[in-house]
């Protein structure tokens, strides 16, 4: 199950139970082709949709905006949000901390950027996760962005220690065809995006959600559109006082992953790992320490 997300996108959704007949054929239009679809005047909404102009006010005031105008102020902050450049990053943190060393503002943000990410987390749908990466039957994908691939290499490599068939997409989009031809039901897509979402990894995402393949998305607290097509989806916040967002929040859920994963199959991982101890020490790959 995925984690709920106050977005508008994620609102118009939740609120779909408690909608008339028009404002859910209302809300559908919207969610159709989000956000695209939600931008314009009452009258254009309306007509696209096939609904009366009083329809798209109560649908937004029944989401709790005072009127449309107030929704459309808050859809464009958020779509703001989601789009920034480096350079509007590091202007809207400019100031912020007068008086205080980069260091103590960047560290306090870091600790409140963790507590709010591992903090959301749902339990029961984090140890389903772990469950998965676990099982040996099914093989392993993961997938980053221009500044996410690492994170997705990482998390490849440890998991690789614990377990085979585990496999990094690399950062090439050409390549990936050929790797969705082998990708069965059942297998498991951990793919890593944020803001600003990249339409490489979204479509890659979806053409594996396509094949019955179990989608992670680690993305921001904004969410990628790959999210439509997730299994699970783990929201992190990322923002920090610089012109770029921090992945240090994203490293502790894939940690926390990991951590989870070993400790299923810790058996297998400490046989892993005396052999793959030997391999080292026969090939020298490390530099002996001197006593």
């Amino acid at each position: 199950m995925n984690q709920k997300q106050h977005t508008i996108e994620t609102q118009l959704r939740d609120a779909l139970p408690e909608l008339t007949r028009a404002e859910r054929q209302l809300s559908a239009h919207m969610l159709s082709n989000f956000p695209a679809t939600a931008l314009g005047t009452v009258a254009s909404i309306a007509r696209a949709a096939g609904v009366s102009n009083p329809t798209v006010v109560r649908l937004v005031q029944k989401l709790g905006y005072t009127g449309y105008p107030d929704f459309q102020s808050c859809l464009h902050d958020e779509l703001s949000e989601k789009l920034a450049s480096p350079i509007a990053k590091h202007d809207k943190w400019a100031d912020s901390f007068p008086g205080e060393h980069i260091l103590h503002s960047f560290a306090n943000k870091l600790i409140e950027n963790l507590n709010a990410t591992l903090g959301q987390v749902d339990q029961a749908s984090f140890y389903e996760m772990t469950q998965l990466l676990s099982d040996s039957e099914r093989r392993i994908y993961t997938l980053g962005g221009r500044l996410t691939h690492s994170v997705a290499d990482y998390f490849a490599t440890v998991l690789k220690v614990m377990r085979g068939e585990v496999v990094v997409l690399t950062s090439m989009p050409n390549t990936w065809p050929p790797t969705l031809l082998d990708m069965r039901e059942g297998d498991v897509l951990v793919a890593f995006d944020v803001r600003r979402y990249e339409p490489s990894v979204v479509q890659m995402v979806e053409l594996a959600s396509e094949q019955g393949v179990d989608v992670m998305l680690i993305t921001d607290r904004w969410v990628s559109p790959a999210a439509a097509h997730a299994r699970f989806t783990l929201p992190c916040y990322i923002e920090a006082p610089s012109a770029w967002d921090s992945i240090t929040p994203l490293m502790a859920l894939i940690e926390a992953l990991l951590a989870g994963v070993q400790e299923r199959r810790w058996d297998e991982t400490r046989e892993r790992l005396r052999r793959m101890e030997a391999l080292y020490e026969r090939t020298r790959l490390f530099k002996r320490p001197r006593f």
